[in-house]
């Protein structure tokens, strides 16, 4: 089968500017310097990092050992501690400084410093402790967005705990799965909270998911958040405040081993069932520190607000864990970006100081879809750098982003990973990398990529794309998949047998600068009469049309050209409708005929007020491509935010 074929143009180069530059960690001869150093021996530096930049109780003597490859293990004798790393060791100097900031859906606002948030953490472990909680147990955490999340988290690592996060968006069905999955001991939830001003009814989910299985737990630990009435079991419940009232305010941390499990992270696998990914402690941690320090510049004063929630691995990492690591201030915010109105994400950032604001894709093109006026009313000026993550960000809502948000100053840095590997892989560095709008650049320092063809041999060429690939380990990498290392083995090392690649499942190609672009996951590419085509490339396409916000591309079967393009449009402003929406389609057809080619011109165009999104902003593509074959819908659509689109997309409404 030929190489994915990259359609996109995109010629607009961004420098970093000399002020950012000056000031910045890392500016163009210190990151080469960075390079040079991991290219000539990349093990040793991992290794001279960790000892730089993780506090060890036990330091290590053996760095690297792949004696098991791909089961790679890092730092295996050292030990020690993530809550101690993220709390205990700032107390000394930063004791007083803000840990967290704090605003609820219905504006309430609170903060946290070190000092506080370190009393508060060692109060839950204690009270964790005198349920029967011991190193290595699981408890499973389906929790608001709120700092008593983090604080769970921490608390879990503090004694050696292992935590598992189950966004708080998922059915009650889902959350059994993984509380089965992962054998917990004690869940961790609230009785609610609000969003967008509705109630979401934790606690009433874990009763039914805790009434039809789960028999390894034994007790839950109920956050007062909602303050609505919810069903309490007296033997089995506990009040997060009844809890912690009893305990002491100093617990000592549990030294572990490097390699002891901090967390499992469920993601959707191709078969259905969610894979358990798993990471180590002191290889996740230093991923976690060092990209915080090389991506985002985290410098002392900055207020850094990832509005990524803690149920997916971007709030573990960069709200959970590395910021903290690195004595920052973070900004967690409870609510939507559009509630009560279009211009809330901004306010916030106005009124909390935020200087670093990391965020989806999605997000962007769901507040680009509602105009410039809503950004325009608050005061952004104390923003320095902008980030994106999730997925591909197309050049338009880059070039939104950049011109309405950051003036044109402001650096961007569109970063490429996954919860498989714990930490940014790919990103610009924002005083030394110049960026291009829609590639999230080059790998960071001791991160190896390649792009590979259907035989696992690189592909040379800058027009043609492949199967994005790993080839060196890294400490910050899943170990395994939960109770499964065979799965885990063949889902991302097995593609290319022999050869120890990792696998990431996206498509990309990368062009004459050395700049890599992600096509989509190599499951969204389409066959169209024998081209290869990445999804994303068409959508970006489709998007840089005055008249659409949103679009999501899908294949559906085609006799002739075996598939053909199958596309959802969101447009700004009214859904089209009768002779308007058919005017629209032909000019749609014809601007991505323009754009890409004619091969790349959507078969079929659905208007729709919106696309089918998770409560975190994802886009259900499963769904969309079930729903362009005319099938069943057998998907469970509990979790998405507006279920009732459902029909629209169909065609029926």
């Amino acid at each position: 089968m030929s190489n994915i074929q990259s359609v996109l143009e995109e010629k607009r180069l961004f420098p970093p500017s000399a002020e950012f530059s000056a000031k910045a960690r890392l500016d163009k001869d210190k990151l080469a310097a960075l390079r040079a150093e991991a290219e000539k021996d990349p093990v040793g530096f991992w290794a001279e990092l960790a000892r730089r930049n993780i506090a060890w109780q036990t330091p290590f003597r053996t760095v690297l050992d792949d004696s098991q490859a791909p089961n790679y293990r890092w730092f295996t004798d050292g030990r020690t501690n993530a809550s101690a790393n993220c709390l205990d060791r700032h107390l000394g100097t930063k004791g007083d400084k803000i840990a967290i900031r704090f605003e609820g859906d219905k504006g309430d606002t609170k903060t946290w410093t070190y000092r506080a948030l370190h009393a508060e953490v060692c109060k839950l472990a204690n009270g964790l402790k005198s349920l029967g909680v011991t190193k290595g147990d699981r408890v499973v955490l389906y929790m608001p967005h709120t700092p008593e999340a983090v604080m769970a988290m921490q608390a879990c690592a503090r004694i050696g705990a292992v935590h598992s996060i189950v966004f708080g968006g998922f059915s009650s069905g889902s959350l059994r799965d993984r509380i089965e999955d992962a054998g917990a001991k004690v869940v961790i939830t609230a009785d609610g909270n609000s969003r967008g001003g509705n109630i979401i009814e934790l606690k009433k989910a874990v009763n039914e998911a805790l009434s039809s299985g789960c028999k390894s737990v034994e007790k839950v630990v109920v956050l007062k958040r909602s303050g609505h009435d919810v069903a309490f079991d007296a033997k089995r419940d506990v009040w997060w405040h009844e809890l912690l009232a009893k305990q002491s305010s100093n617990c000592d941390p549990e030294w572990v081993e490097s390699e002891h499990p901090l967390f499992l992270l469920y993601t959707s696998g191709s078969t259905g069932k969610p894979k358990g990914i798993q990471h180590s402690t002191g290889g996740y941690l230093l991923g976690a520190h060092m990209s915080c320090l090389w991506v985002f510049d985290l410098q002392d004063s900055d207020v850094f607000w990832c509005t990524a929630d803690v149920g997916w691995v971007t709030g573990h990492t960069y709200v959970g864990y590395g910021p903290l690591s690195c004595g920052a201030t973070i900004l967690m915010f409870e609510g939507v970006p559009t509630w009560p109105d279009a211009g809330r994400f901004w306010k916030v950032a106005q009124d909390h100081g935020v200087t670093i604001f990391y965020t989806a894709p999605t997000a962007i093109r769901a507040l680009m879809k509602l105009g410039e006026e809503p950004p325009a009313k608050y005061d952004l000026s104390k923003l320095r750098l902008l980030g994106s993550v999730g997925e591909p960000i197309n050049p338009e809502a880059w070039m939104w982003y950049h011109r309405v948000i950051g003036k044109e100053k402001l650096p961007i840095v569109d970063t490429w990973w996954q919860t498989e590997t714990g930490a940014i892989m790919m990103s610009p560095i924002p005083g030394a990398t110049a960026t291009k709008p829609g590639s999230c650049t080059q790998p960071l320092p001791g991160i190896f990529a390649d792009v590979v063809d259907e035989a696992g041999e690189a592909i040379k060429s800058v027009e043609a794309g492949g199967y994005l690939v790993i080839t060196k380990p890294w400490p910050a990498m899943l170990r395994t998949i939960w109770g499964d290392n065979e799965r885990y083995i063949k889902t991302y090392f097995g593609q290319f047998p022999g050869k120890n690649l990792y696998v990431a499942g996206d498509s990309t190609h990368r062009d004459k600068d050395g700049y890599y672009w992600i096509m989509g996951r190599i499951d969204d590419v389409l066959n169209v009469s024998g081209h290869r085509l990445g999804t994303m490339e068409i959508e970006s396409a489709l998007v840089s049309h005055p008249r659409v916000a949103e679009a999501a591309v899908v294949g559906r079967p085609h006799e002739v050209k075996g598939e053909s393009v199958f596309a959802f449009v969101t447009c700004k402003g009214a859904r089209p409708q009768g002779e308007e929406a058919d005017k629209l389609l032909k000019e749609l057809r014809e601007h991505v005929g323009k754009e890409i080619g004619a091969l790349a011109k959507p078969d079929d165009i659905r208007f729709s007020d919106n696309l089918p999104k998770t409560r975190s902003g994802k886009i259900m593509r499963r769904l969309l491509r079930s729903i362009a074959k005319g099938e069943e819908i057998t998907q469970d659509i509990s979790t998405l935010e507006n279920p009732a689109i459902v029909s629209q997309l169909q065609g029926k409404a």
